[in-house]
């Protein structure tokens, strides 16, 4: 598919296709790869919860239950790896998709990053302002 040729994001086929891409680039990367390695043995129940969540974020599809939030907690997770997270998220929208539910995608993201990363991080001398390099959502 070439660039000329995006579309927007437009039913669940189209969110299997970001996760499932998405999820392949996290799988090799150096940053991230290891920490979801040590956490997932078996790829496609987190890729189906996954489907689920941005189906119900992205369009009100009901079928996600769960605490988000509650997964990372107590991972070992620091600024670089929500600024890696969402630069190979966008990246992974902007290979294929443009309009305005993949910018929703996108401002979504963003969001669940500084909210994990504050969370993560509250009480602790990290602050949000360590994100700075996490590009800004459309």
């Amino acid at each position: 598919m070439t660039s000329t040729t995006k579309k927007d994001i437009e039913n669940i086929d189209d969110i299997k296709y970001l996760v499932d891409t998405f999820y392949d680039k996290i799988r090799v990367d150096s940053l991230l790869g290891p920490v979801f390695q040590a956490r997932i043995h078996d790829w496609q129940p987190h890729l189906e919860i996954m489907y689920r969540f941005w189906n119900a974020a992205l369009f009100g599809v009901r079928g996600y239950v769960g605490n988000p939030f509650a997964r990372h907690a107590a991972l070992p997770l620091e600024a670089e790896h929500f600024e890696q997270w969402i630069n190979l998220f966008y990246a992974t929208i902007d290979d294929r998709f443009e309009g305005l539910i993949a910018d929703e995608a996108k401002r979504r993201a963003m969001i669940m990053a500084h909210t994990f990363y504050g969370r993560i991080h509250a009480g602790k001398e990290k602050a949000l302002h360590d994100l700075p390099a996490i590009r800004k959502a459309p």
